[in-house]
């Protein structure tokens, strides 16, 4: 009776793993029966991808175009891949492998840098359309996060190490950075009628920024709607907060244009054509020092020309890209794995001709996708604001004066 028993099982065993088996053969064919599905140009990535195939080549036999395709050098590259790799890469399924994470890295890297179409990146790049879409705030929240070291609120003595840069640098004592800001333009998000509307007829979310005397973001503040009026846009910053409630060590100051207004933490030229040659040295003075973060902006621009028209993102994501673009900025201006001599050159200035000598980023074609703030109407300052900036026009004209300043303002 046990051995019928035992017979009996063991058919029944047999039974169960043929039925198992002819069902895993059904989930295969149907598995590639989808792979079918998918377009072969771009099931060919592996082999005729800008990874390995384009990229691979400029890196080996052209390092200047490789440079100017992603904006940085194929050991930056590496570097960020290891940085950012466990974050981005995803697992093989049953149904396809996983894109390499380095692919990702330089379709998005390739995206910042030029501002090219999905379209294009998915012909360069062999991915779908609506894969990238995914991945590229994926990718760029990555990025930020591993490289957040390089773009935070300075400690204080990150501040004084900044006020000593501007005092030795650039002649401006009690200096701890420059301030601007830009309207980030963007595509008009879904009903969202005339709310990142701005001046000039755009729409845009503001990104605000404090500049160090090395052209590297040291505070930046975006996300702000472009709809704010002229004086309100710093004012609906939480930088301005900040400013508001002493960020800056006591008796230090930020330098900026017109665009903002005079504060006892922020210092602003003296307006009008009708000026005394102390109030002349003082705007030359101011502006010298100001100049970093128009260079750092223009930088900003000409290296991502993500820039160079409207972001077709949501005003959330663009946030992302914009926060993403700085801290890279910064990195690669700091980083010794970039090739410096691929790099933008800064504005310089001639002392014996009393002449500025534009740095090469200014040869790049304008980005119609950063714009600048308006002119703020405000001329109302307090008496201690206006003290303070008199107190700085005196010394530049007595014993902070530079033997070239009378030169550089005629």
């Amino acid at each position: 009776m046990n051995v019928l028993r035992r017979n009996k099982v063991n058919k029944l065993i047999k039974l169960i793993a043929t039925a198992i088996l002819e069902e895993v053969d059904e989930e295969i064919c149907a598995i590639n029966k989808k792979k079918l599905w998918v377009r072969k140009w771009i099931d060919r990535r592996d082999k005729l991808g800008a990874t390995n195939c384009l990229l691979k080549e400029l890196a080996l036999e052209d390092p200047k175009e490789y440079f100017d395709s992603l904006r940085m050098s194929e050991s930056c590259v590496k570097f960020l891949l290891t940085k950012i790799h466990t974050r981005i890469q995803r697992k093989d399924t049953l149904l396809r492998s996983a894109i390499p994470a380095i692919t990702k890295l330089q379709a998005v890297l390739y995206f910042l840098a030029t501002g090219c179409s999905l379209r294009t990146l998915t012909h360069i790049f062999r991915l779908g359309k609506s894969t990238i879409s995914e991945f590229i705030i994926e990718v760029c929240e990555a990025i930020y996060e591993s490289l957040r070291e390089f773009i935070k609120i300075p400690t204080t003595t990150d501040w004084k190490i900044i006020e000593n840069g501007f005092q030795k640098q650039w002649n401006f004592p009690g200096c701890c950075g420059a301030i601007d800001g830009k309207h980030v333009v963007i595509k008009a998000p879904p009903e969202s009628g005339s709310l990142y509307y701005n001046y000039k007829e755009t729409n845009s979310v503001v990104l605000m920024a404090v500049v160090d005397y090395k052209y590297c973001f040291s505070y930046i503040d975006v996300g702000c709607n472009g709809r704010v009026s002229d004086g309100g846009v710093f004012r609906n910053c939480s930088l301005y907060q900040e400013l508001e409630n002493g960020v800056l060590p006591e008796g230090h100051v930020l330098v900026g244009d017109n665009a903002f207004p005079l504060k006892e933490y922020l210092l602003k030229p003296f307006p009008g054509n009708r000026l005394t040659l102390q109030q002349k040295i003082f705007n030359y003075r101011l502006s010298r020092a100001r100049r970093t973060v128009e260079n750092a902006f223009g930088i900003l621009a000409a290296r991502f020309r993500v820039f160079e028209k409207p972001i077709p993102y949501s005003p959330e994501k663009v946030v992302k890209i914009v926060k993403t673009c700085c801290a890279l900025h910064n990195w690669l201006r700091q980083t010794k794995l970039q090739n410096r001599q691929y790099e933008y050159t800064v504005d310089t200035e001639n002392f014996e001709e009393g002449a500025i000598v534009p740095g090469n980023w200014r040869n790049e074609p304008q980005s119609l996708g950063m714009q600048r703030l308006p002119i703020s109407l405000s001329n109302r300052s307090s008496q201690r604001s206006t003290d303070r900036r008199e107190a700085y026009a005196n010394y530049f004209v007595g014993s902070g004066s530079v033997p070239w300043q009378t030169r550089m303002i005629h």
